[in-house]
Parts: C-alpha cells; structure tokens; sequence
C-alpha cells in the first residue's frame, strides 16, 4: 500500500493505492484562505498539519486495519510557490504567502531588472504568483522576519519537514521558485544573491521519485504505521497531477480544473518561452521537463458564482446543461481574471467582468458564460504554447471541474480537440503522490506510470465552433478594453 498526501488551496487530500494501482480509499479536510488585505491570499501552515492529520485519521478509519498497516511509502504534493518562512530554531515566522497572492507585482519588476540572467536560467517571467518575489517583498515590508528567516521552505515540503524532521524539495516544486537552474536542475546562486539569500536558506534537492528520508517514529505511532514508511520526493501538485494520469513521456498533455487552471504538456527537454509568460519547469520524474499556461482562475470562477447567487454546483450544471445554442448565444460574456492572471498577460491588476448583461439573463446563463470564459481562457493558453512550439492532439482532463460533461465537451468545442476524461481522474495530485511514493519504494515506472482507463472522450461538435470562435473573438476584444481603461493614452 501506498499513501498519497495532496496539499492543495482549498482541501488536503489523502488517498492510498494498493501494488496493482487501484484506489483504495481516499478522504480529505478542507482549508480556508485568508485575505487579510486586497492582493493577499495567505495560510498558516499549522493549519495544514493539523488537516493533514484530520485527512489521515479519515482515511485510516475507511480502511481495515491489516490493511492500513500495509503502508511502506508516502508521497507528497501540494500546491507551489508558497514561502514558509522558518527562523534558527524551526519556528514558522508568519502565514505562508500562497501561489495567487499578487502583492509583489513592484518586486517583480525590481527582480527582473537586478537579474538579467532569470529568464534563461529560471525559464520563467517574474510573476507575483512565484516564490522569489515574495521574499523580496517581506525583505521590504517586513525586514524584520526577513532578518530572521534561515529556511524556505513550500508547501508541501513544510508537511515533509513536520513528518520526518527533513528539509527537502522535488525538483519540480522547486522550478516554480525562480531560483532554480530548471535546465541544470540544481539551486543558482546568482538567482539566490539576487534576493539576499544563499544556498543555506534552501532545501536539499532530490528528484521526485527518490526517497527523502522515513516517517518519524511518533508520528508512525499516531498514525498506526510502521517505522520505515519512505517518504518521496514528490512534485508539485500539476507535476504530480501528471504522473497520476500518466502524462510522463513527450507530447502527453493534460488540462486541471481545480481552483486554478492549468494546460500541461510535457517535454524531453529544457523548452522556455517566458516572453509569452509559458512556464517551462521539470517534472517530478528524472530527466522531464514541461510547459504549463496557468490561469489563476478556474473552478473556484464557478464556486464563487454559485456563492453568489446562492446555488450549488451540482443544481447549475444541471441548468445550464439544459440551455440551447440559441441561448447560449445570447449569453453574457465572462471575463474570468478574479485573481489577476498570468498565462499569456502576465497582469496581477486584471479583473472578473460579465459583459452583456439584460433582464432577460437566468442564473443559468450566467453560469454558461462563467464556464465558457474559463474555456476561453485555456484557448489563449493553448496558442502559446503552440506559439513555443508544442503541438498538442488530443487532452486529459483532470479536477473537479473533470467531473462536468457539460464543461469537458465545451472545452473540446472551444479548443478544437479531443478531450479525455478518466476513471479516478479527480485524485489528481494525491494519486500521483502515491505513485511517487510506489517509485520511491522501487516500482517500476512502466507499472507505475500507466494512464488510467478512459471513462470518456469528447470529440470537438463543428457546429459550434463558429459561435465559439465569434465569441472568443469579443472575449479578447474585452480585455484589451480593460486594459486600455487602466492605461489611457
């Protein structure tokens, strides 16, 4: 048995796989996020632990004892770029600054013009969402905890640190710092430098799939396991969501709805092209590297929504899957930029906007457009990473937002490819720890790394398309009329 944990933004997700690669059981425990001001998104990471032992204490009660005890490996995943800041003496010195926190936007730009050298060795724009700029940030607004910090550690590799007492990272997790050499896959120094930090603030490197280190004898006893589980390496949760559906070789390509979204393709080589804010980073397995466009806003655009109009996401999709392409064409026009964006406009300041709005628009219309400007969203991020050079023929779709036929046959329709659903395809992040952790303990990566069988696929319906095309045409015209409000001439 294996045991993946999946540290995500809004719910820590615990699953375990037997050596045949079937799921055996899975829970979780949901998160908050805490916006204490405009362009913060900050967690505390006791509150990770103390969901992480509340999702292992679920799981463990699903499963019979015998086989709980099973258990010789832990992988881990979680969401990037979030700086948890440890002191001399291991204290967690203020909430962790999560991936869509946009407050550094000023450090970006000091970054980029003090290291002329990041592109070519990060393979990544500056972005507010990354790792580097945040530091920078708290070394200017709170000099006093930057004094202090002597380890940064993320996410995930804090819930490592709790469990086995190792500071360590993955190599894919680590990509999305900015300090990384992603081609050489080893910490730069220069990068470091550049944000008043040394190679002694960091996490030792290993790739995914080895070992890091064995659980902790107390927290082997409080969880009922035995004293030499493994834990892995690991990624970062879209390296990890991957591995989970068996996107590791070139040309495999995978679509995540989760709270962000995210186009993922994967690469036998070092492939940047920041210029078009396409993040090119290593995979959790050795020798991979992949693109992502990122937008920040994905099936947390729906739960907001559905909050809004005091729904829930089951009762929408049913509505809106009832609408015709008549009323689908008299829909409103949903810009889905909640949180800023970041593939392909690189813009923190960009904002959520319906266009069109009339009397005459049901919630279910509202809806439509929400999922539709999601699709649209991924639309710009498919063209440029065909911009840089990858050619994509066909997608899995992974995330909640997978388990939306309505959505994925849009998706397909907008994007003009097949799309591919697949059986356990919501595990995401958490199987592919698991997985990670069955590499880890010596499996093989042929077994390990299958693709999960297909539950189902949507192929692109023709006759939409030219509704589609017509309106994502306005839905890129409306952007760059947001922009020209926020930059008269």
């Amino acid at each position: 048995m294996y045991l993946g944990l999946d540290l995500g933004t809004s719910e820590i997700k615990a699953v375990v796989i037997n050596d045949n690669g079937a799921l055996v059981a899975s829970a979780g425990e949901t998160l908050d996020v805490q916006r204490p001001h405009p362009h913060w998104a900050e967690q505390h990471p006791s509150a990770w632990w103390q969901a992480t032992q509340i999702a292992v204490a679920r799981l463990r009660a699903k499963m019979p004892a015998a086989q709980w005890a099973q258990i010789q490996a832990i992988g881990l995943s979680g969401q990037m770029h979030g700086a948890v800041l440890l002191d001399h003496e291991d204290h967690v010195l203020r909430p962790a600054i999560l991936w869509n926190d946009t407050r550094s936007a000023a450090q970006c730009e000091a970054l980029t013009a003090n290291a002329p050298e990041l592109h070519s060795i990060a393979g990544n724009l500056a972005m507010p969402g990354f790792t580097a700029p945040k530091l920078l940030w708290v070394a200017r607004h709170e000099p006093e905890i930057f004094a202090q910090t002597a380890c940064v550690l993320l996410p995930k590799d804090y819930l490592r640190w709790m469990m086995s007492g190792d500071k360590v990272s993955d190599m894919s997790d680590a990509a999305g710092t900015l300090w990384l050499d992603v081609a050489k896959r080893d910490w730069s120094d220069s990068l470091l430098a550049a944000c008043g930090l040394t190679r002694d603030h960091m996490p030792r490197l290993v790739e995914g799939s080895e070992p890091t280190g064995v659980l902790k004898t107390d927290i082997a006893n409080a969880w009922g396991l035995g004293d030499n589980v493994t834990i892995a390496g690991g990624g970062g949760d879209n390296a990890a969501s991957a591995v989970g559906i068996g996107a590791v070789n070139a040309g495999d390509a995978f679509i995540s709805l989760g709270t962000s979204g995210v186009l993922f393709a994967v690469n036998d080589r070092f492939r940047p092209n920041p210029l078009s804010a396409v993040h090119a980073f290593c995979h959790a397995l050795p020798n991979r590297w992949h693109q992502m466009s990122v937008m920040l806003t994905a099936a947390s655009a729906l739960r907001w929504f559905c909050q809004l109009v005091g729904s829930n996401e089951t009762t929408l999709l049913a509505e809106i899957a009832q609408m015709n392409q008549a009323e689908q064409r008299l829909a409103p026009i949903f810009l889905p930029y909640l949180s800023g964006e970041r593939t392909p406009h690189n813009d923190p300041q960009a904002s959520g906007a319906f266009h069109g709005l009339t009397h005459s628009h049901a919630r279910s219309a509202l809806g439509y457009a929400v999922l539709e400007g999601v699709a649209f969203g991924m639309a710009d991020g498919l063209e440029v990473l065909r911009q840089a050079g990858t050619q994509l023929t066909q997608c899995s779709l992974i995330g909640g937002g997978a388990r939306s036929e309505t959505w994925a046959q849009l998706m397909a329709d907008v994007l003009d490819l097949p799309i591919i659903t697949h059986q356990g395809g919501d595990a995401g992040g958490a199987l592919g720890a698991a997985r990670l952790g069955w590499l880890a303990q010596g499996g093989e990566l042929q077994q390990v790394c299958c693709k999960p069988p297909i539950a189902r696929r949507f192929t692109p319906e023709r006759a939409r398309q030219p509704l589609l095309a017509e309106r994502l045409a306005t839905y890129r015209r409306l952007y760059q009329q947001q922009v020209a409000l926020r930059h008269p001439a």
